[in-house]
């Protein structure tokens, strides 16, 4: 098979398109022919060889976690019916996912709905099940103003759907003009450039001077901590993650005006949302269910260094994909 490997820390060059032995999956695994494969800002950090959620691999290593595709073989204990299958997974601690054939667990398998393409499927697996998992924090009320920095991101997009759906106004922030457009068309009732320091002082000519009950912040920085000084009393800050630096806090002054700040991963996302296999599938149904449309920005299996590149100069919109191909052939391991 293709894929694309790792044999050093470092830079988006360092991602190489090359030959590999095609996997055979263990007892208890499905090898899938991969269509879609996501990639995570995670994915650049360890890339670079720096710390994060998951252990640093050995290499050379095939990066990703997230696959679409169908199963073209099964391993010992399976139930031979799931070849054929179209399917979607996040393969946990080990990657594997950026190539044309991976392995993963048969228990870890979802069915990819006839709504939705490959693509999309790998949005929801992974970037879908955190958007419900951070929301599980939140008790939204119609009425409720919420601010979403880094609106055209993969979980922003999502964010600013679902709030609207659940009768919120929102404030999307993105960086450039483009990406402020396209969290206009998300359905963002205000659209905002967070590189403009002025955007702040748009909110409040708009809304009042602190209107806001929510803020979603996967950004920190200057604009997180902009998005915060809008938060009314008794307003929350939930924080999945930074793209900028971490927003360091004074949780005393925040106290005082009855503001909470709290970060949304972790165990507490799961128990709160049921775990992981329980916020997947809620994932996949509303995405089936046409209340959430992933945005996705497609890249060749071969253009891999391109869309790490991409993602860390935020240069996308939405999930980042890579789409392999490869032709599918169904077998049974014995």
């Amino acid at each position: 098979m293709k894929a694309i490997r790792l044999h050093e820390f470092g830079p988006a060059e360092n991602l190489r398109y090359e030959s590999a032995p095609d996997p055979l999956p263990a007892a208890g695994q499905v090898r899938i022919t991969v269509a879609a494969a996501g990639i995570h800002l995670v994915d650049t950090h360890l890339r670079r060889g720096l710390p994060g959620p998951y252990p640093l691999p050995q290499l050379p290593t095939i990066p990703g976690r997230e696959v679409a595709g169908t199963v073209d073989l099964v391993g010992p204990g399976v139930d031979p019916d799931l070849l054929g299958t179209a399917v979607v997974t996040h393969l946990g601690t080990a990657p594997g996912g950026y190539a044309e054939l991976a392995v993963a667990d048969a228990a870890r398998l979802h069915s990819i709905p006839s709504e939705l393409d490959p693509a999309a499927a790998v949005a929801m697996i992974g970037t879908g099940r955190t958007t419900l998992g951070i929301l599980g924090f939140a008790e939204l009320e119609p009425g409720h103003l919420a601010v979403v920095p880094a609106a055209a991101g993969g979980i922003g997009t999502l964010l600013v759907q679902y709030l609207r759906a659940s009768g919120l106004t929102v404030v999307g922030l993105a960086g450039g003009p483009d990406k402020v457009a396209t969290v206009a068309a998300n359905g963002a009732d205000l659209a905002l450039d967070y590189t403009d320091p002025g955007w702040p002082e748009a909110v409040r000519a708009r809304f009042g001077e602190r209107p806001a009950h929510w803020v979603f912040d996967g950004v920190g920085g200057a604009a997180g901590r902009a998005a915060v000084e809008l938060l009314a009393p008794g307003g929350a800050h939930l924080v999945f993650g930074w793209s900028d630096t971490a927003l360091d806090i004074d949780r005393g002054h925040l106290a005082a005006r009855g503001i909470t700040s709290r970060s949304t991963l972790g165990p507490a996302m799961l128990e709160r949302g049921g775990g992981i296999a329980a916020l997947e599938t809620r994932a996949l149904a509303e995405a089936a269910s046409g209340r959430l449309r992933p945005a996705v920005h497609r890249f060749a299996l071969t253009d891999a260094a391109a869309a790490h590149r991409a993602l860390e100069r935020r240069a996308t919109v939405g999930k980042v994909i890579l789409e392999p191909s490869r032709s599918i052939t169904v077998r049974l391991l014995t």
